[in-house]
């Protein structure tokens, strides 16, 4: 597996990657149709923001995308295709994330995280700053904040 910079040709390849990653954990097809804008990937928001992809076997198997901000970043996306999930793919890209935003000289790494995903990014080493609060379908949900600091590896 590697991980390069995304193509902004790429861009409804990874919509994709991203819609069927959070349809994995469960959600009625509506709360997606709901989501569609937010995951929704662009060529401009490839061209504006740091957006990388894992490939394997010339498959996208997942991306991250990092908006940098002077020293702070939002790790605004991380998906890995549902197949992929539990395979070391989300951690690659994770840390991947993590050792970009410190050579950019970030000093925290922030995300509001999927309740699904928030025990992914704990054990990455990120910690509950806060919730985002999220309804839909008249039903109150609490989305973790989280935060990081990245640090290059010595």
């Amino acid at each position: 597996m590697k991980i390069r910079p995304a193509a902004t040709d790429e861009a409804a390849t990874l919509t994709r990657i991203a819609h069927e990653a959070k349809s994995y954990w469960g959600y009625p097809d509506h709360w997606i149709a709901h989501w569609k804008d937010d995951l929704t990937i662009t060529p401009e928001f490839i061209h504006d923001n740091y957006v990388f992809v894992a490939e394997e076997n010339s498959e996208l198997r997942g991306f991250y995308a990092l908006c940098v901000a002077g020293e702070k970043a939002e790790l605004e996306h991380l998906w890995v295709v549902p197949a992929s999930i539990g395979s070391g793919i989300g951690k690659a890209l994770f840390l991947d994330a993590m050792e970009r935003a410190a050579s950019f000289g970030v000093g925290s790494v922030e995300l509001s995280a999927d309740p699904n995903a928030a025990g992914f990014y704990r054990r990455m080493g990120a910690t509950q700053i806060g919730e985002t609060d999220s309804v839909i379908d008249g039903q109150a949900r609490k989305l973790p904040r989280m935060t990081i600091k990245p640090e290059l590896e010595k």
